[in-house]
């Protein structure tokens, strides 16, 4: 019988946002894939239909226009998506002063305008069934001070621990997925030289995306994966802002150099 479950993934194509479309499948949602990348979300749909079985759909789209994340909601006003998981995302390796100005208004539009719209968009359907799942992957780096990522990343978190709160007397679940390095390609795409952090640092991305729809299941709202992550943000909680910024400021510099 096939299935009438459909979930929705921005940045389909690649690493933990490719993590989510298996993993969904896999659990018999159907899924609608979006990236930038035309032919590489055709050859991920193919793969997921000939593997698993379930229908897809390809939308590409750019998130840091205006036209693309609009191309978005009018996917998700005009259909019923149980499940909406906002991974799309892009790191600036440059400080914020000698950075372009264009970069970072599309880093503010990809991670912080898009979920955020895409979010307020989905929810009334939601709320009109009682049911769904929103997972927005954020970063641990939400909880230090490193840059507009940073920033960003922390708009995110907050935003989903608060409604997850909001919406804590219904079936809707939202988490913010907060990982810490994971192996994608994201840090080759942001030019960052990552060769200088210890092995035991990296995460991998189908299990940590495994754990996160365990925690949102439990409508847990944040998930941190790994046991070097959870001990990072602990410290992080106590630690005086002054330690927090040194931190947050000497990860980026490691990064550019």
């Amino acid at each position: 019988m096939t299935s009438t479950r459909w979930a929705l993934v921005t940045g389909a194509t690649a690493g933990i946002g490719e993590s989510f479309t298996r993993l969904l499948a896999a659990k018999g949602f159907n899924v609608a894939l979006v990236a930038r990348d035309e032919a590489r979300l055709h050859e991920r749909a193919g793969a997921l239909r000939e593997k698993y079985g379930v229908q897809t759909f390809v939308l590409p789209a750019d998130l840091a226009t205006e036209a693309g994340c609009k191309a978005v909601e009018d996917y998700i006003s005009t259909y019923p998506i149980e499940v909406l998981i906002n991974n799309a995302g892009f790191g600036i390796k440059y400080p914020f002063t000698t950075s372009a100005l264009n970069a970072e208004q599309e880093l503010l539009d990809v991670l912080v305008r898009t979920p955020m719209r895409l979010m307020h968009v989905i929810l009334p359907g939601m709320k009109e069934r009682n049911s769904g799942v929103i997972i927005n992957v954020s970063s641990v780096a939400s909880f230090i001070a490193g840059g507009t990522y940073s920033a960003a990343k922390s708009y995110l978190t907050v935003l989903t621990e608060a409604v997850n709160t909001e919406l804590k007397s219904t079936n809707i679940k939202v988490s913010a997925l907060c990982p810490g390095f994971t192996r994608t390609e994201f840090h080759q795409r942001g030019k960052m030289k990552m060769s200088g952090l210890p092995d035991f640092m990296w995460l991998n991305s189908d299990r940590l995306v495994e754990q996160s729809w365990k925690d949102a299941q439990a409508n847990k709202p944040v998930s941190i994966p790994g046991w070097q992550y959870k001990l990072l943000v602990a410290i992080v909680s106590i630690a005086p802002r002054k330690f927090v910024r040194n931190i947050g400021m000497n990860i980026r510099k490691k990064q550019r150099n």
